[in-house]
């Protein structure tokens, strides 16, 4: 199935372009190490990758806000300076982007991570000239969750007919960030969530490769 004639593509970073894995997990176990919190289920890690990281400290550790929020800056510090680097660009991407811009898209970073970080990932995998607009969150906290994200990004581009966008990312949080502000979803699969996730929160389409992006599109 074919997706309708959508003008602007908003995408997911982690897991959507990328794969953070590495530096995440190392950044992850860097702000545990503060508290002496060994964890060895590095499984865990997955779960972190999407949703606001002083979240996924809360839930999974059990911290309270102040405590997830040091954890926060901890991680930033492994981060920061080597942690964006550890990490890899699924295949193909390259390729899906450029192909995008040749159909005449207008391609928008949308993702949580903060800007300035997402900047320096998409420069150091030569992917930033593809986009038009780079959202991110606020290393303060601000813009935290993703239709904040989204909706700076439409203000941030002019873009009134959210008719003519499409969200696309690999987590429910994209995919209720999209639906609370007015966007039309793609869910891709070979990233962190699975069909069950993306399906209950109402991707309307799903890609199990990012090749099947460019099919869905219709370039």
């Amino acid at each position: 199935m074919k997706t309708q004639n959508y003008q602007y593509l908003l995408f997911d970073l982690d897991g959507t372009l990328t794969d953070p894995k590495l530096g995440t997990e190392k950044a992850i176990l860097h702000a545990l190490d503060y508290y002496g919190i060994e964890e060895k289920k590095l499984e865990l890690v997955d779960k972190f990758i999407g949703p606001p990281l002083i979240e996924s400290f809360q839930k999974y550790y059990g911290l309270n806000e102040e405590k997830a929020g040091l954890c926060v800056k901890k991680y930033r510090e492994y981060y920061s300076e080597t942690g964006l680097y550890e990490n890899y660009m699924y295949e193909g991407v390259d390729k899906m982007l450029e192909k995008m811009k040749s159909c005449g898209k207008v391609l928008i970073l949308a993702t949580s991570k903060p800007e300035v970080f997402a900047r320096k990932i998409l420069e150091h995998f030569g992917l930033l000239d593809y986009f038009d607009f780079v959202a991110g969150s606020e290393l303060s906290g601000d813009r935290l969750h993703k239709v904040e994200v989204i909706r700076h990004a439409l203000s941030g581009m002019g873009i009134n007919d959210t008719s003519r966008c499409l969200m696309i990312g690999d987590r429910m949080h994209d995919i209720l960030g999209a639906k609370k502000a007015g966007l039309d979803s793609m869910g891709v699969l070979y990233g962190y969530g699975s069909r069950a996730e993306l399906e209950e929160y109402g991707a309307e389409y799903i890609a199990e490769k990012v090749e099947d992006i460019v099919k869905l599109l219709g370039c």
